[in-house]
């Protein structure tokens, strides 16, 4: 069952208060991200958060239950939030952000091996074949897609 937007609206209406808080949709579902760090989800019309150490703690520091539950099958446990206490929401989302590491740098593409220099040109065929460089094995053989026999030497008879 997909999670409704207004849920949705209400848990980040609860979270208001932090900055930081975004969100994206994701098969039905909902992954919540604070300071850009994937700290957990509105699955089935619940919110579920990455169960941290900080985040145990807290609730633990408030008497409250720590009820584990699966968002879907297959996948971890995690925290089922209570979103009626929102000042512990906060409290607990944005210290889950600060136990996990910063998100990965996307790395920028690297050009392809024997990337051409300007002036040379590329093969039509492939986006990594250059033909000035030589490593095009169409541009070699004529485009046929067959090697060209090689040149028999001087004194070899042909089989």
């Amino acid at each position: 069952m997909a999670s409704s937007k207004e849920y949705l609206e209400f848990v980040l209406e609860q979270l208001s208060v932090l900055d930081a808080v975004s969100y994206r949709p994701m098969m039905g579902e909902y992954v919540l991200y604070c300071d850009g760090k994937v700290v957990g989800g509105v699955y089935d019309d619940r919110l579920l958060l990455k169960p941290t150490d900080s985040a145990l703690r807290l609730m633990r520091e408030e008497g409250l239950d720590i009820a584990m539950e699966l968002p879907y099958e297959g996948a971890k446990e995690m925290l089922l939030a209570d979103v009626d206490r929102r000042e512990l929401l906060c409290r607990t989302v944005q210290g889950i952000a600060d136990d996990l590491p910063a998100p990965k740098k996307k790395r920028k593409p690297s050009p392809d091996k024997g990337a051409a220099a300007d002036g040379e040109r590329m093969c039509s065929h492939e986006s990594s074949c250059y033909r000035g460089a030589g490593l095009c094995r169409r541009a070699r053989d004529g485009g046929t897609g067959r090697r060209r026999p090689r040149p028999v030497p001087a004194g070899i008879a042909r089989g």
